[in-house]
Order: structure tokens, then sequence, then C-alpha cells
């Protein structure tokens, strides 16, 4: 079993940006691919972003490309998700998760997940 305990996240204004941290515990996350997902208030989990083990396979939802970058450090164990112009329709709360197979874009391709962290964007 991975636990995944998340950091990060908080309120910022639109056009900020925050950092939010994903640490694996229990095993390592070298050979998991990652995926991040968020939950709008009244809306159903959204795929954001998931890498691969090694970093060279990477995938971004079309509402984020080109401002969040995922990237992970298997040294520390951990996969973080780098948010720039953030805006309010950014505003949700974000999960990290763990697949031991290819992953995906659906929460159902990932086995594990991250207790969730509020990032709300103010206009």
């Amino acid at each position: 079993q991975v636990q995944l305990v998340q950091s990060g996240g908080g309120l910022v204004q639109a056009g900020g940006s925050l950092r939010l941290s994903c640490a694996a515990s229990g095993r390592t996350l070298s050979y998991y691919t990652m995926g991040w997902f968020r939950r709008a208030p009244g809306k159903e989990r959204e795929f954001v972003a998931q890498l691969n083990w090694s970093g060279d396979n990477i995938h971004y939802a079309d509402s984020v490309t080109g401002r969040f970058t995922v990237s992970r450090d298997n040294t520390k164990n951990t996969v973080y998700l780098q948010m720039n112009s953030l805006k309010p329709e950014d505003t949700a709360v974000y999960f990290c998760a763990a697949s031991r197979g290819g992953g995906g874009t659906s929460q159902y391709d990932y086995g594990f997940w991250g207790q969730g962290t509020q990032v709300t964007v103010s206009s």
C-alpha cells in the first residue's frame, strides 16, 4: 500500500501561483504513474494532469495546459503540481493519485489517493 499526503494550496488572487506537493509513504513512487485531479463545487472530479514514472510522458487537461506543470522527484518520493496564472475557475479541491498501471484521465484508473487540498482563487 502507498499512502499519499498532500500539502500546499490555499487562497490566492487571480493571476497568482501555488504549488501543491504529494508525498508518498509506505512504498516508493518510482514505478507509479501519478495523476492530479480536482473537484470544483457542484461538479464531478476531473482530470488535471498525469506523468509516468520516469517523468517523460506527461498529459494535461486542455483547461490547464500552458499554466500548470506537473513534476516528480523520485528521490524524495514526491510529486508536484505548479500552478501559475491561476483563474477563479481553478477553484477546487485538488487530489493527487497513484496508479500501478499506466494511469489515465479517469479517476478509476488510480487506486491510491491523497486527502485533497483546497485551492481558492479570488477574482
